[in-house]
């Protein structure tokens, strides 16, 4: 008997895998240790041999974090506070990058929004809706179905800076989420770089990575040009006459002619330009 299965917790060689609405453990083939080893997130056809599940095959992976370790993630979940801490263009935006880099659609969060102006507020949509970013303003106490619909059917990681209310937010929707991810934690002691535990939770219809080290800023892995075709603002416009256009100051760019046509925002292509300066100093480091 055979099953295509997700991989939703591993610690050493002992798998979770979920398939049917349950939740089964598995064993991996030896060969795959050796070779594509499984890891959360993916689909894995699985047999039931000798009285348990193992796992045979690796299905393709749509996409890949490293640190984390996840595959398959749909989308990530970029948390910010309207205030306390201020929100930080800056950060959002670099955030935005690296999750694009790495073909997963970024979704931001405000939080925290009775703590300052609407003015402010409309600010920050200003600055994310028109140029077709998802965003979801919200406080403590609102109602959470907007943020259950984005996370219903999906595989999400959740990104942002301490304090900001990632788990205030998912809280609200699963009051389990806090106390589950705190008996683990005391457990294996989170933040040492010995804990080879990762796992997903299943909340609001969806499953959510317990990812604290995505909100870690580094740029060392990501190549320019990539960069520079993956920025969401950027795509509708790489029309750019060559190929290996990074949007600085080659003639006929696509992406800065819509810029001066103001249908790109003018701060981030400015976070763009500071993050291509990061890549290019941790090059010759």
């Amino acid at each position: 008997m055979t099953q295509i299965a997700r991989i939703i917790k591993n610690v050493s060689n002992q798998y979770t895998v979920y398939f049917d609405e349950q939740v089964h453990l598995a064993t991996a083939m030896g060969k795959l240790r050796l070779g594509k080893r499984p890891i959360v997130g993916d689909f894995v056809r699985i047999e039931f041999l000798e009285n348990k599940w193992v796992i045979q095959e690796v299905l393709d992976r749509k996409n890949q974090l490293i640190r984390p370790l996840v595959a398959n993630i749909d989308q990530a979940i970029v948390v910010m506070s309207l205030k306390e801490p201020d929100f930080s263009y800056r950060l959002v935006d670099r955030l935005i990058f690296l999750i694009s880099v790495e073909d997963i659609d970024p979704v931001l969060i405000v939080n925290k929004t009775d703590l300052d102006s609407d003015a402010a507020l409309k600010e920050v949509m200003d600055a994310y809706v028109p140029f077709g970013y998802s965003v979801i303003a919200t406080t403590k106490g609102e109602d959470p179905q907007p943020i259950i619909s984005l996370l219903k059917d999906k595989l999400s990681v959740l990104a942002g800076q301490s304090g900001v209310g990632k788990s205030s937010i998912i809280n609200r929707i699963d009051s389990q989420y806090e106390l589950k991810t705190q008996e683990i934690s005391k457990v294996l002691g989170r933040g040492k770089h010995t804990t080879r535990h990762n796992e997903l939770y299943n909340i609001g219809g969806g499953w959510i990575a317990d990812t604290p080290g995505f909100s870690s800023l580094d740029f060392k892995h990501v190549d320019k040009l990539e960069l520079a075709q993956s920025v969401p603002d950027f795509k509708p416009y790489l029309t750019c006459r060559f190929r290996n256009c990074l949007h600085q100051s080659e003639p006929n760019c696509g992406v800065k002619e819509a810029l001066m046509q103001g249908k790109i925002f003018q701060q981030r292509y400015d976070h763009y330009l500071e993050c291509l300066d990061l890549i290019e100093e941790d090059s010759y480091e």
